[in-house]
């Protein structure tokens, strides 16, 4: 959902999105690990995910790169929602280990039944309607000891997994300071994640999903624009967006990179150039999918299944295979 540490403007959002515009919406939970309801302790939270979910794979990068992935248990819907001819209503996420995806013809063996709160439910439609909320997006951060929502606002949830890391189990010899004390690379932090949210996370929705020509075109100059800036940021030789460190811009910048050239290229309208395109971005990329735990973290079935079978005619394209398939492709800097 949105992404509070932007400030992304949500004034008169139903009239811009009649005119064609895509506007996020808000998310309605925002309690914290460390309040007086939600000690940090491991074993007791939950995420609920989609795979394919860009804001979900932000989650997922944390729990497995601070080593939380015993700690904090997990399941995964099905990248596609429901269909018009579903009891409930149509676009809703499903936790259905046995559906079947068009694009393997088999079921994903990532997807499983919802555990987090005991009750077997199928939909997350269905865990916030137990706390009286109609919300239904992923991810969800939720506390099986008092049955409840804490979260589902991402960039929140993923400062709580790097805040309280070692009181929630991790079990990392080695694990990476998202949000470090400094506070001069803190501000730095921030900025970067402020252009990266708005011009590429989020960025590439208002591409691919406005039906507007003039807000698509603003969005996918944008979206460019900020890539050739991150291009030169890196071409000093520094690892990391930040220098020698992964940090918490490093790991909000990566969903969106993983899916373009796969994914967004085509769906999302931005071809304009791959990520294979920009070699020092490329080598970040590559760089970033060698952190343990980060491979495992996402996965491209999902999200091609996800984004191309909402596509009008349900066909997912198969490609691309040159210069090699994907995410094969990210295990190999140099292609660039």
């Amino acid at each position: 959902m949105d992404d509070i540490s932007t400030g992304e403007d949500q004034s008169n959002a139903r009239a811009r999105r009649a005119k064609g515009e895509f506007v996020r919406g808000t998310s309605g939970f925002r309690h914290a690990i460390g309040d007086l309801d939600f000690p940090a302790e491991p074993g007791r939270y939950h995420l609920f995910v989609a795979l394919n979910c860009p804001w979900c794979h932000r989650v997922t990068l944390a729990r497995s790169v601070l080593g939380l992935q015993d700690s904090i248990t997990m399941d995964v819907a099905f990248p596609n929602r429901t269909g018009d001819e579903d009891p409930v209503a149509p676009g809703l996420w499903e936790f259905a280990p046995d559906r079947i995806a068009t694009l393997t013809g088999h079921t994903l063996p990532e997807c499983t039944p919802e555990t987090g709160t005991g009750r077997g439910l199928r939909l997350t439609k269905q865990i916030y309607q137990a706390e009286g909320s109609d919300e239904q997006s992923v991810p969800i951060l939720y506390d099986k000891i008092t049955q409840r929502i804490v979260n589902n606002e991402s960039a929140e949830i993923i400062r709580m997994l790097d805040a309280f890391a070692t009181e929630l189990g991790s079990t990392a010899a080695e694990r990476p300071r998202l949000l470090p004390d400094d506070p001069d690379l803190s501000n730095e932090i921030e900025a970067l994640n402020a252009l990266i949210y708005t011009t590429i996370n989020n960025g590439a929705y208002k591409a691919g999903f406005s039906s507007d020509q003039n807000v698509y075109a603003a969005a996918f100059r944008a979206y460019f624009e900020t890539l050739n800036t991150l291009e030169q940021r890196l071409s000093d030789g520094r690892p990391f967006l930040t220098g020698m460190a992964f940090t918490e811009a490093d790991l909000r910048l990566f969903p969106t990179l993983y899916r373009h050239d796969p994914v967004y290229y085509v769906r999302m309208k931005l071809n304009g150039a791959r990520i294979l395109d920009y070699p020092h971005l490329w080598r970040w990329i590559c760089r970033v999918y060698a952190i343990p735990g980060v491979a495992k973290a996402g996965s491209l079935v999902h999200c091609r299944q996800g984004y191309f079978g909402r596509s009008w005619n349900n066909v997912v394209p198969l490609g691309p295979n040159l210069p090699m398939p994907y995410p094969e492709a990210y295990e190999h800097p140099e292609l660039a």
